[in-house]
This record gives structure tokens, sequence and C-alpha cells, in this order.
């Protein structure tokens, strides 16, 4: 079963303190101690982000890892990948993550151990990447769209509540046909798809949701179903 579980924002990075997206995402490796591999790419691999993956998952019932294109582990990526069970994508600037992937294969590989039944996982860039499209502030100019992997289809805009000019500018994209119809995750919200269908929506905060955003004459959204995770 191919599986991605795409934050609109969350995680050790940006809760600290709410753990209850990342052991959702542990949890659906369905093994007592997963291997989870961090790929910080988006950030430059940034050292203190590495150390907060560490951090958090050192403390949980799994096998951390990383990898850096900086300093690659290894030349066999694909291997070093496909022994994980859990690959997760931080968040940053897409358009360099999509380059370096690209230039390194990992694109490629990262398809291959979806195919292969490695759950994908990741935020904010970690989450766009997967899609056809998504609203990206990359270009250091505002919000644009941009073209990803195409795992999924459609498009995606992560930070829906956390950021003021996200929702507005998706409506905008969605409405003028830059951008395709897609779906929209609040910060604390995890989309979990099996192959290419949302199988649940799960939230680190009450109030946090997804929404469907399409264009028929006019912009509509349309909430999703959302499961709070509860009180850690």
């Amino acid at each position: 079963m191919r599986q991605i579980i795409a934050l609109g924002g969350g995680g050790f990075s940006m809760e600290p303190d709410n753990p209850l997206l990342d052991l959702y995402i542990l949890k659906q490796a369905k093994k007592a101690v997963p291997e989870i591999c961090f790929i910080p790419t988006a950030s430059g691999d940034s050292d203190n982000y590495i150390g907060r993956f560490y951090d958090f998952f050192n403390e949980q019932d799994c096998i951390p890892s990383h990898l850096s294109l900086f300093a690659p582990p290894t030349r066999d990526l694909e291997s070093f990948i496909l022994k994980k069970d859990i690959v997760y994508i931080g968040g940053g600037n897409t358009k360099n993550l999509l380059a370096l992937w690209k230039e390194w294969g990992l694109d490629e590989i990262l398809r291959i151990a979806w195919d292969q039944g490695v759950i994908l996982a990741g935020l904010s860039a970690g989450s766009i990447c997967w899609f056809e499209e998504g609203v990206t502030d990359s270009y250091g100019d505002g919000l644009e769209p941009i073209k990803c992997l195409g795992f999924l289809k459609g498009s995606n805009c992560p930070h829906y509540d956390g950021e003021i000019e996200r929702r507005p500018t998706y409506h905008k994209l969605i409405e003028s046909k830059k951008i395709q119809s897609g779906v929209a995750a609040d910060d604390g919200v995890a989309i979990h798809y099996m192959e290419n269908k949302i199988s649940r929506i799960v939230s680190s905060r009450p109030n946090a949701r997804a929404y469907n955003v399409s264009f028929e004459k006019k912009v509509k959204e349309t909430e999703l179903q959302t499961e709070f995770l509860g009180a850690y």
C-alpha cells in the first residue's frame, strides 16, 4: 500500500511540545521499532533542524537517521532509502529541494520507495513536493505556484491558517487558473493518503482543519472531516 502523510505544518519542528502528529506518523509503520529517515534538503541541511529531529526521535521507539545531500552517507542512495520504513521531509525552500533531488536522482528513488511501501511524510515543502502543484514562497517575493513531483493529483497549500496570505492567495491562484484545484491544510493537520485517495485527516490542534478548494463559477472551499488526536 502506497502512503503519503502531508502536513500543513506542525510536528517536531513547529510543535516541540505537541508530539501527536509525529507519533501518528510512526504508528503507521506498524512496526515496534520502525526506521525513520529525515531529509532536510529544503532547509539546506540545517544542522539545527537535523538536531531537533534527533532530539525528538531519539526519545521514541524508532531508529532515526538522516540523508544529507551535502554530505551523503553513501553513494548508493537508493539502497539507503529503501531500507527505511518512513521517510520524513522537512520544510524550507521547495524549489531548491526539487532541483537538488532531480540532480541526485532522489525524486525517482522516492517514487520507487513509495511504490515499495515506504511511508512518505513531510510538512510544508515536504507536503507540497508530493503533489502536481503547490503554493510556495520559494522565490522570495510573495506566494507563487510551483510544479512538483505529481505523486498525488492536484495542488496543495500548507500553513492555510498559519500565514495570513496563504488562504486568499490560494483562492486567487485557483480562480485565475494559475493553479489547479486541490487541498489546503492548517498548521497542525496531517492528510493521510493511501494510494491517491485521502484515507484520514488528523490534527494535533482541536480547531485545525483541511479543505478542498476548487473553482465552479466561483471559488468553493469545503471543510473536510478532521479528527483531533487528543491531548497528549
